[in-house]
């Protein structure tokens, strides 16, 4: 990805950005005041992992079956480099763990599990069960050990090829009321994966796309996801895009400030 595009995009998400002065549908307006704008609210046990495996520089093989890191290269990577570059940070982390909490939400898919930091947000709701999916075996297993460190007892952490272990696990799980899509990160993936996991869900079900600005590839699909017609509003917040699929909900697409 070049410095150029990166810029590119942040200016053009700039320009159209609004808040809540410039949403007149009821519901985008209580979700960005009473979920996107909360203050955020870290969990310290989850904060405090996220710190250690910052400052853990084993180097581990990293098997990628996608688009590979943004920020790091090759096969072999310092875990501190993943836990710094490539995780989401607490502002992001805790605003996926809201909107959990706002769809009350029982069955979570989280593709990419990476350190399992993300993961242990979605699983703050009591009521849920997270199926959590990495390709990498080596960082799947750093994540068991997180789960064990955040003492969560609802997640299920699949490991594997995700084109191979999501048809499998889809075919025993209940309807879905939550993603979180962050793997593979290209184009014809992201959107294959988007129709298998709608076929599951159900019209109060709401998607995460990560990283939707980061490639043009990754821009393509999500242009391509905000115009299918099972979406109804979606809303664009530079890092990640969010999915409604209530039809009672107007067509509609927004930028949100964030």
């Amino acid at each position: 990805m070049s410095a150029f595009f990166k810029i590119k995009t942040y200016f053009n998400y700039w320009l159209d950005a609004v808040d809540e002065h410039s949403l007149h549908a009821p519901f985008l307006f209580d979700f960005y005041t009473k979920i996107i704008k909360r203050e955020v609210i870290d969990v310290p046990l989850i904060e405090s992992l996220r710190k250690q495996l910052s400052n853990d520089h084993r180097v581990v093989e990293v098997e990628d079956f996608g688009a590979g890191s943004k920020h790091l290269a090759g096969e072999k990577r310092k875990i501190s480099d993943i836990a710094k570059l490539s995780l989401s940070d607490a502002k992001f982390s805790t605003l996926y763990s809201r909107i959990a909490g706002y769809c009350k939400a029982k069955t979570i898919i989280e593709l990419g599990t990476s350190l399992g930091i993300n993961t242990l947000y979605l699983a703050q709701q009591p009521q849920s069960k997270v199926y959590t999916f990495e390709g990498s075996a080596s960082l799947a297993e750093i994540a068991s050990i997180s789960f064990e460190f955040g003492g969560a007892q609802n997640i299920e952490l699949i490991t594997g090829n995700l084109d191979t272990t999501l048809y499998s696990t889809l075919s025993r799980i209940p309807k879905i009321d939550m993603v979180f899509m962050d793997a593979n990160h290209r184009y014809e993936p992201t959107l294959r994966y988007f129709d298998s996991l709608l076929a599951r869900s159900h019209h109060k079900s709401i998607f995460i796309v990560d990283d939707i600005h980061d490639t043009p590839e990754m821009e393509k699909a999500w242009t391509e996801l905000k115009k299918h017609p099972l979406v109804y509003t979606s809303a664009d917040l530079f890092r990640c895009g969010l999915l409604f699929l209530d039809p009672s909900l107007n067509k509609q697409h927004v930028v949100l400030r964030f």
